[in-house]
Parts: C-alpha cells; structure tokens; sequence
C-alpha cells in the first residue's frame, strides 16, 4: 500500500465556531475533492476523531485530511527511465525533460514518456500517485517541468496558472536576423484546419502572447529569450514562424535540419509560488549541448 498524500492544519482563534466545509474551502480545497475523499477511501479528522464537513470548529483544534490513493490510467505504465530532478518537496517536482522524451505518451511514442517516468518513480518510492503536469513541453523541445505530486495541488498550481503566477523563459534559435531588440507577438493561434497537430495564426484563434527579447545575433540565425503571458500548444513555434523567423530544425513549422536536429528551443528559467509553502521559488537550466553546439559554430555579428 503505498502514501496517500495528506494535508494538516491547526485551527486558529479566528476560525472559533466556523463550519469545517467552510474552513476547508478558505484551504481552497475543491468541491469535487471533498466528495473524492468522502465516497474513494480518504478521510478528515479533527484532533484525532472522523468527522463530517458539518463539524463546528473551536480554536486550536487539529485538522488532518487524508486524500484518497491516485490510481494510474490503465494504459499509463510505469518504467525506470532515469529523471534529471532539479527540485523536489512532497507536494511538487521539477525536472529537467531531455529533447525527444514526451510528455505523455501517444500512439507513435508508446513508450519512454515523462509521465511514464514519473509513475515508474512514484512506484519505487511508494506513493500512491498519478501524472499532474503543470507545465508541457512538447517532445522535442528541452527544458524545465514543473509536477503536481497531487491533484489539490495541480488544482492549486490550476488557478495560480490562470493567474499568471507561474512563469517561464525560453531561449531559442531562430532562422534569420531579427532586427527588433525586443517585442511582443499578440496574435490568436488556432488548430490548422487539415492538420491534427500542426497550428496557425488565425483570427478565429485562441489569444496568445509572447515577449522576445535578443540575446546576441550571428551571421543566418538569431538567438533569442521568450517569455510566454498566455501558454497556447506550440505558441513560440507558431509565433516566431508568422514572424518570419522559424526555429532552426522546426521542421513542422518550415525549418530545416541542417544545423540542429530538433527544433531549437529550451525552457531555461521556472518561478512560481510554492502553493502550499508560500514561498516564491526560482529555478535555472542551461542550454543543452545541441543547441550550445550551435552557438559554437556560429559567426557572430
């Protein structure tokens, strides 16, 4: 039997005489988990005792919820596949995703997801969990994860997203000079119409923003540090292709592979505030070789 993630407080002189149901919902604590802990296998208990949501609290008294056990999707197995942890607490990760690893599995790439990872990880260390990924990338782009070793805590992560509270830097190589220092792209993107995977700029769109910002010329391509405000599937891809400057190797998008293999992107900075300790967090990873690789051989301008 493996942990069941729990959460534990102590009530304050000011919560005298509230409803737990209320209580708990301050904790933001979701409609749809109380009913998983009340009808799946968890319970909430007040100095020791069961109790309902009903129970009327008094000041100092001691709250423990003990969530019910995540089960894995059937078809989400787990396997050791070695994972590049940069940060780890019992409520959340943050990895470093190699290029070519996805994200979750798919019909062409079975096998040897981020996800599948993370579950064959979660197994050995005995905690009864599922997949939360906070933040996606696609399965060749590099760079920072951050995962919800829970579902309160995915939902916490959720709402903070909506926010704009959890933030990423990207760095990129893009084909081309971009002659602006810096800008913003503020165009909607939506699902190409003859393709399942591919996006466009389209005015029917989702609304999207990047920032750029350059970070050095050199003699055919530009590199580049993106900050995303709103996280649209294959955003920077499609941003910088209607810019006219697509990511070297972005095949899908008009690059070619003549320098780099992969679409040259990397998600090299993560901050966010931890949701349950309320601290702000920061995280940095350097640029992989590949695209290192790149910078080397090129001719600065």
């Amino acid at each position: 039997m493996g942990k069941n993630f729990t959460l534990e407080y102590t009530a304050g002189a000011a919560d005298q005489g509230k409803m737990l149901r209320e209580y708990l919902k301050e904790k933001e604590i979701s409609k749809s988990a109380l009913t998983d802990i009340k009808f799946k296998g968890g319970f909430i208990a007040v100095n020791g005792q069961e109790v309902n949501v009903r129970y009327i609290l008094k000041a100092s008294d001691y709250v423990r919820i003990e969530f019910p056990p995540e089960i894995p999707s059937e078809g989400l197995k787990g396997e050791e596949i070695p994972l590049a942890i940069i940060y780890e607490d019992e409520h959340l990760l943050v990895v470093n995703k190699p290029s070519g690893m996805n994200t979750i599995p798919s019909r062409e790439h079975p096998y040897g997801s981020l996800a599948s990872a993370l579950i064959g990880y979660y197994e050995r260390g005995g905690l009864s969990a599922t997949t939360h990924i906070v933040t996606r990338l696609d399965r060749d782009t590099s760079g920072l994860v951050l995962i919800a070793k829970h579902s309160h805590v995915h939902h916490l992560f959720s709402k903070q997203q909506r926010a704009g509270g959890v933030k990423r830097r990207y760095e990129a190589l893009a084909e081309g000079i971009i002659e602006m220092d810096k800008g913003t792209i503020e165009e909607p993107i939506a699902r190409k119409q003859d393709s399942i995977i591919e996006r466009e700029v389209h005015p029917d769109g989702q609304y999207a923003c990047t920032l750029f910002e350059i970070i050095k010329r050199y003699e055919d391509f530009t590199h580049v540090s993106l900050r995303l405000l709103t996280g649209r599937t294959h955003q920077i891809r499609v941003h910088m292709s209607y810019l006219g400057h697509t990511l070297l190797g972005d095949t899908l998008y008009g690059g070619v592979k003549n320098k780099i293999s992969r679409q040259a992107l990397h998600c090299c900075e993560l901050s966010f505030v931890h949701p349950l300790l309320h601290k702000e967090l920061h995280f940095n990873a350097s640029l992989p070789t590949d695209m290192n690789e790149v910078l080397e051989k090129g001719r600065s301008l």
